[in-house]
């Protein structure tokens, strides 16, 4: 039997699983945390609890994060330690140095301070489960392509690791479907009309005068409610769909999550789903392909990087 799964999976693994659509989404990955510790202070990350507590939270396992691992009053070095890991995690540099110190900033964050989203619990476990795939990839940049070569342990510790990285993405668009439904606002159709509308999380700037125009129609709002159920549970089922309706939802999710960034302002969670749905729906060890303009600003960086990287060729696209 286990000879007969071997035969099946052999041609699966053709292709080395360490891609620059891999690459592309632990950039989009780190980019979200980045955002989001460029744009806060540790004044507004380390604000007060609901119950007086004052942060870093220090306590059982959280006191090896970051933020507790310095003294006190140190909340400005932790940001900016954070941001400089996460900057060599973004520009695609030693995967296999980069996949551990990535997931303990994303943990720490997560652990330690007080202002979080839905991103950075994302984000925390997705840069978790990416833990073996990056420890296999001997790549110095995530942008360059593997050499073709015989399936080895590595290539199969990356593959089973993907499988379970797009497991877990269809479990979180899964329940993001069906445990709207138990929500009456959802279930009736209402529920848009009270998110866009809403004085905090909702839409603000140029993008209030457009969702207030679309949901003054109860039509346009029992449109939008129901829709974005129906895509997220399309996308939880889409590793049973064909390849080409795939792409279609993979294009489908990144402007979903596009457009709550632009609506909901909640940039650093689209930003880490956008990596998120590349994981997912991206064929594993694909190369995307550099626009013409891009391969211009690459070729003198590629030709630099040649003699140091002579055993990994590239690929002409990220």
């Amino acid at each position: 039997m286990l000879t007969a799964l071997g035969r099946r999976a052999r041609p699966a693994m053709a292709n080395a699983p360490w891609g620059s659509g891999l690459g592309l989404a632990r950039t989009l990955i780190a980019l979200g945390t980045l955002g989001t510790l460029l744009a806060t202070s540790p004044r507004t990350l380390l604000a007060p609890l609901a119950d007086g507590t004052l942060p870093p939270t220090c306590s059982d396992l959280t006191k090896f994060g970051l933020w507790c691992v310095l003294p006190g009053g140190h909340g400005e070095t932790a940001r900016w330690l954070s941001i400089a890991v996460l900057v060599v995690v973004a520009a695609g540099w030693r995967p296999r140095y980069t996949g551990i110190a990535h997931w303990y900033v994303a943990w720490s964050l997560m652990a330690n301070v007080s202002i979080l989203d839905g991103g950075d619990q994302v984000t925390t476990v997705l840069t978790l489960l990416l833990v073996p795939i990056t420890l296999t990839d001997p790549r110095r940049w995530h942008w360059q392509a593997m050499p073709q070569r015989a399936p080895g342990l590595s290539r199969v510790v990356a593959y089973t690791a993907l499988i379970v990285v797009q497991i877990q993405i269809a479990a979180i668009y899964l329940h993001a479907s069906v445990a709207k439904l138990a929500v009456r606002e959802w279930a009736d159709g209402t529920a848009m009309f009270y998110w866009l509308r809403h004085p905090t999380f909702g839409a603000s700037g140029l993008a209030r005068p457009i969702a207030e125009f679309l949901t003054d129609s109860p039509v346009g709002v029992a449109m939008m409610t129901w829709s974005s159920i129906a895509l997220e549970f399309a996308l939880a089922v889409a590793l049973l769909l064909r390849p080409p309706l795939r792409r279609w939802l993979l294009l489908a999710g990144l402007v979903f999550h596009g457009l709550i960034a632009l609506s909901m302002g909640l940039i650093s969670f689209s930003t880490a789903m956008s990596g998120a749905l590349l994981l997912y729906l991206l064929p594993i060890g694909h190369q995307l392909v550099m626009p013409a303009w891009a391969l211009a600003i690459w070729a003198p960086v590629k030709q630099r990087l040649a003699p140091a990287t002579s055993k990994v060729s590239y690929v002409d696209g990220i």
